[in-house]
């Protein structure tokens, strides 16, 4: 999976934990066990209630073990979105 990443870096990226978090942020490095730094991050919260929380972290490290999904954001469409307008229910953990 590492060799994959490397076209991914200094792009911005969507990560899904295993725990049902959601990271946005550009990629700067990760390592053989697939430890996340991302910069300019935040992590994207969902709510049934009201429309998606975006709380905002800098650089932020996430642990390999707990990586669930690696994707690239299309920048064009992510900042046309209102995400104060989208309803969601949470992510739940992956059980295994």
């Amino acid at each position: 999976m590492a060799s994959g990443l490397d076209s991914f870096v200094n792009h911005t990226v969507s990560i899904i934990t295993s725990d049902g978090r959601n990271f946005i942020g550009t990629l700067k490095g990760f390592d053989q066990t697939i430890n996340i730094i991302l910069d300019e991050s935040h992590e994207r919260v969902y709510s049934t209630t009201s429309g998606i929380e975006q709380v905002m972290l800098g650089l932020h490290i996430i642990r390999g073990d707990n990586v669930a999904i690696i994707g690239l954001i299309d920048e064009e469409i992510d900042n046309r979105l209102n995400l104060s307008n989208i309803k969601a229910e949470p992510l739940n953990p992956v059980v295994h």
